[in-house]
């Protein structure tokens, strides 16, 4: 099998995706160091860089393939006439570093403007202009009580149920700095975490989540593909950019956390929450 990293229309939910829905995809949140432009033709184009990331997905895939992608990213051996080159880099990911292809502009009209938080699906949900985007919410953000008194709580009032994303795991690995204890975060290693989807509109992304997450420097937007009623669906959410060694949440947030999952998350999975909250705590107390 041959290793690729996509970042533009290949991406799950994008108009290329099909090439590779037989593929299997071994990471959704992953980076590459590069620098990634809107190219102004409904694609985007990355560029080398050693001081920047692109986000993307990786795929192993097949020869077969290999030779669709080369043929939409009108890339050929040894020609001078590329419009993409075809590279080998290292991708990082939550399970480790992995080698794979990926495609990079051969040509300078494809630099035409950089995307600043280098993530094409999150610029494309501005750009298009879309009026709404379902949202993951599996943190304190299930509590409405910090909506009602940010005055927000109208942005939340299209809660359509319970989602379920599977191959990822919740875990306590940002250290706040006000209180040097743990907030939560999904790493990609496998695993089930549950949360609520909301409709939300666009507009509040920028007008109060961002703001609440520090996206993105502190927890960065991304995609992630959740289940709903037995429907495969793709949501926006939030993980932490530089992950720590897991710490646990303090009582308060605790609190946030356990009163929005309840009545909705399953009595099986806020059991297995509060479960990893004791664990942190004993590791943190010498197990006092």
């Amino acid at each position: 099998m041959i290793n690729v990293f996509v970042y533009g229309t290949l991406r799950k939910g994008e108009g290329n995706h099909q090439l590779l829905e037989t593929a299997t995809c071994l990471a959704e949140q992953c980076w590459t160091k590069g620098v990634l432009y809107d190219t102004g033709f409904g694609y985007p184009a990355m560029k080398p860089s050693r001081s920047s990331k692109v986000y993307g997905e990786l795929y192993a895939i097949d020869e077969s393939h290999l030779r669709k992608l080369d043929q939409l990213e009108g890339y050929a051996l040894s020609s001078k006439n590329n419009l993409y080159e075809r590279i080998q880099q290292t991708v990082y990911t939550d399970k480790g570093e992995f080698t794979a292809y990926l495609y990079i502009a051969a040509r300078e009209e494809l630099g035409n403007r950089i995307i600043p938080t280098s993530d094409w699906k999150e610029y494309n949900l501005f750009s298009k202009k879309m009026a709404t985007v379902l949202y993951f919410a599996y943190g304190s953000c299930m509590d409405d009580q910090r909506f009602n008194e940010k005055g927000v709580e109208h942005y939340f009032q299209n809660m359509l149920g319970v989602g379920v994303l599977t191959g990822y795991t919740l875990r306590f690995t940002r250290k706040s700095i006000i209180d040097q204890m743990g907030r939560a975060d999904i790493v990609e290693e496998g695993g089930v975490v549950e949360g609520k989807v909301y409709e939300i509109p666009v507009k509040a992304l920028k007008e109060y989540l961002y703001e609440r997450e520090g996206a993105p420097t502190v927890y960065r937007p991304t995609f992630v593909t959740i289940e709903r009623n037995k429907e495969k669906i793709q949501a926006l959410t939030f993980v932490v950019n530089n992950k720590k060694a897991e710490t646990a949440p303090p009582k308060m947030y605790e609190e946030e956390i356990l009163r929005g999952a309840s009545g909705f998350l399953s009595k099986e999975y806020i059991s297995s929450i509060k479960n990893h909250i004791d664990y942190l705590r004993k590791q943190t107390t010498g197990g006092r």
